[in-house]
């Protein structure tokens, strides 16, 4: 890696499509837009381009029978190691019990540890509703219990669930999501009962424990189904509820027995019973 990058600004007055489109013609790098503004970054000497937007402005200004203006920078820049920079941008999270961590950092002694990278749209943890959903497990799973994780992501819920010594199904209708979690099992060196790619509806069983961190419309729209998968005396831990939506997904519970709401920011988790 070089010690420094060329950053090319590329700002047209209009037809901003037709420099987009000239851009990608003469570079084979990826562009960034921002507010109207094309930037190309490369190792490479960005010169030549430059030229060849000039050029371009002054042909397209031409054909078009108008003046179009186009505002250009070009910048050398210090390369940074990004994903060492990356890395240090992820912190390792405690919650009561849990130690959440990357695979780059060193799980804790007396922690029960949970090795989880952060990747594209799964959770790590440091969302809110899943730091709740972290804490309320501590205090309402016990050993040897069936818990299922709908809408698993990572599989974090389910992890921590079976570091507590449940017995585990999981499942999501993102195929990329129950091959994420099937994956962080084995690097964490737990085991699951059942996974499947699919809703709540594919279940065979009833659980002592249901958790969905999901969103309070798809709670909503599940709630029979959330209902029934959990055992007479069983518990509901739902999440991923903002806090305009909490009256609305208390009132479609409301058959069940409410223990508990916990907020943190804007999110709420709730804790149900089945009657």
């Amino acid at each position: 890696m070089k010690k420094t990058y060329n950053e090319l600004q590329i700002t047209p007055s209009e037809n901003y499509p037709y420099f987009v489109d000239f851009i990608l013609s003469l570079s084979d790098e990826a562009i960034e837009e921002v507010d109207g503004t094309i930037i190309l970054r490369s190792e490479e000497d960005l010169t030549l381009i430059l030229f060849g937007i000039e050029t371009f402005t002054q042909k397209l200004s031409s054909s078009l029978s108008k003046e179009i203006f186009v505002e250009t920078k070009l910048l050398v820049k210090e390369n940074e190691d990004w994903i060492a920079k990356y890395r240090s941008s992820v912190q390792p999270l405690h919650v009561g019990e849990f130690y959440v961590h990357p695979s780059w950092i060193t799980g804790e002694k007396d922690k029960k540890n949970i090795l989880i990278d952060p990747a594209l749209a799964f959770g790590s943890g440091h969302h809110e509703t899943t730091y709740g959903c972290l804490m309320l497990l501590q205090k309402y799973i016990s050993s040897h219990q069936s818990v299922l994780d709908v809408g698993c992501g990572s599989g974090i819920l389910s992890i921590a669930a079976r570091k507590l010594g449940a017995i585990v199904d999981l499942c999501d209708t993102d195929e990329q999501a129950t091959d994420s979690a099937k994956e962080n099992f084995v690097l964490n060196h737990e085991t699951y009962h059942r996974v499947w790619t699919g809703s709540v509806q594919k279940r065979e069983q009833e659980y002592d424990v249901v958790i969905a961190n999901i969103i309070a419309d798809v709670l909503i729209m599940l709630a029979s189904d959330l209902k029934n998968a959990t055992k007479l005396g069983g518990i509901l831990i739902l999440s991923g509820i903002l806090d305009k939506y909490v009256d609305k997904v208390e009132a479609k519970f409301s058959s069940l027995e409410l223990l508990e709401k916990y907020k943190k920011e804007e999110w709420y988790t709730l804790v149900f019973k089945r009657k």
